[in-house]
């Protein structure tokens, strides 16, 4: 009977048989909802409202501000997530997003806002996130069991589609209806929320403190993240096709309110709807990518080639629900590309340097991104939206080539074999 019980409690849902994951779970949901919701909000309330000229430039530059945190601070963040203890991490970078943003709310209900105090309030929230992020990446063995980590990492890559859409939604319609202030409100109490669910979970400790300095004195020299990515050319080499593609994908986030305002002529809920077919197509990428058949890197050429033309299509045929349901194929693609090959380094990657490694991913990847949104969006001031969607399609197709032409590696399996042997190992073999 109770081993009964025991297969029935397995088949539920991992956050609702883990409390403890599920409450941080929860909490990098609001925190990721909360940072999209922001920088949706205020990218339409730069392009509609706050900006007369060089719309596509200020929405350029706010987004680049967005994200540069996650790529400047990469090693800071590995560092003070490998000498932290976790639950403080998490807990310290909400609750200061949670302050800033509630900070923000208060100056724009109380007199003018200024440019300025918005760049500054994105640039603290995006650093606040750029640390959250990879510390709940790394803290999951001490919230699930061993067999659980897969399941675990399922639900960590569907929160970012989860938040999204939920954040994609609030967004623009919160700035039509409440200004930057309700806006401010909302993601405040968001990062707040969250903030309070960390607080209230215990992790779990693997050693002692003092266990922990001996054994970190034992360990051989910290690998760099340079040392980590040398280690692995046939990653680094998908690395470098999905950054050149980021340089052209990221730029929806300009494209979407510049064409929204200058081909649709429509308002904050359309900003609110195309926002969210990307995100939902996203999740059900991120549900349904392990389900398609091929080869990583085949499958992700495939991928890119059907977002070049889901994105070229509303460049030719101006129509919302086109739009629309073209921002659904290209998010899916992004979904499937996401699984597929988190899954491709989760095999490759040898475990002892998975946490430099992920912190390194996220640094390559989102090294475009600030290019990205300054490109286009200064070509914006110049160029239709119709064009941009245009220019992001011929963009991915060079990609999409040089991620075909990889292949797989000689062997996988050796690779991630020998990556995975200590000096110690080799030395024995010579």
């Amino acid at each position: 009977m109770s081993t009964t019980l025991l297969d029935e409690g397995r088949r539920r849902p991992l956050v609702l048989r883990n409390r403890a994951f599920g409450a941080v779970w929860l909490s990098q949901v609001l925190t990721q909802a909360a940072v999209r919701m922001f920088q949706v909000g205020v990218s339409w309330w730069l392009v509609a409202y706050a900006v007369d000229g060089g719309r596509g430039l200020a929405s350029g530059l706010f987004m680049a501000v967005s994200t540069l945190p996650a790529v400047a601070l990469a090693p800071v963040v590995a560092r003070v997530v490998a000498r932290t203890a976790h639950r403080s991490v998490l807990r310290t970078a909400a609750a200061v997003a949670g302050a800033v943003a509630v900070a923000l709310a208060v100056w724009a209900w109380t007199s003018g806002l200024p440019l300025p105090a918005v760049y500054a309030a994105t640039l603290a929230l995006a650093t606040c996130q750029a640390f959250f992020d990879p510390c709940l990446t790394t803290s999951v063995p001490e919230l699930v069991d061993d067999e659980d980590i897969e399941a675990a990492t399922g639900f960590e890559l569907s929160t970012q589609s989860l938040a999204g859409l939920g954040g994609a939604l609030l967004g623009a319609v919160t700035v039509d209806r409440a200004g930057v202030a309700g806006l401010g409100a909302g993601c405040g109490a968001a990062y707040l929320a969250a903030a309070l669910l960390v607080a209230g979970v215990r992790f779990r400790t693997t050693a002692s403190g003092a266990e922990g300095e001996a054994d970190a004195a034992a360990e051989p020299e910290r690998r760099t993240l340079r040392d980590i990515l040398g280690g692995l050319p046939y990653v680094r080499r998908i690395l470098i096709c999905f950054t050149a593609a980021n340089l052209f994908t990221t730029a929806v986030f300009v494209v979407i309110p510049l064409y929204t305002r200058t081909v649709l002529a429509d308002g904050g809920s359309t900003v609110a709807l195309l926002e969210a077919s990307l995100g939902c197509g996203t999740l059900i990428g991120s549900f349904t990518g392990a389900r398609v058949p091929g080869r990583p890197t085949v499958t992700g050429a495939y991928c890119l080639a059907l977002m070049a033309f889901a994105l070229a299509l509303p460049g030719l045929v101006a129509g919302r629900l086109v739009f629309a349901g073209c921002l659904v194929v290209a998010g899916w693609c992004v979904g499937v590309i996401g699984v597929r090959f988190v899954a491709l380094f989760q095999r490759l990657v040898p475990a002892a340097d998975k946490p430099g490694f992920f912190a390194v991913m996220q640094a390559v990847l989102g090294a475009s991104f600030p290019v990205a949104s300054l490109l286009f969006g200064l070509a914006g001031d110049h160029l239709s939206a119709q064009t941009l969607c245009l220019v992001q399609a011929a963009g991915l197709l060079p990609a999409a080539a040089a991620l075909a032409l990889l292949g797989s590696p000689n062997s996988q399996e050796t690779q991630a074999s020998s990556a995975d042997r200590t000096p110690e190992s080799v030395g024995s073999e010579r």
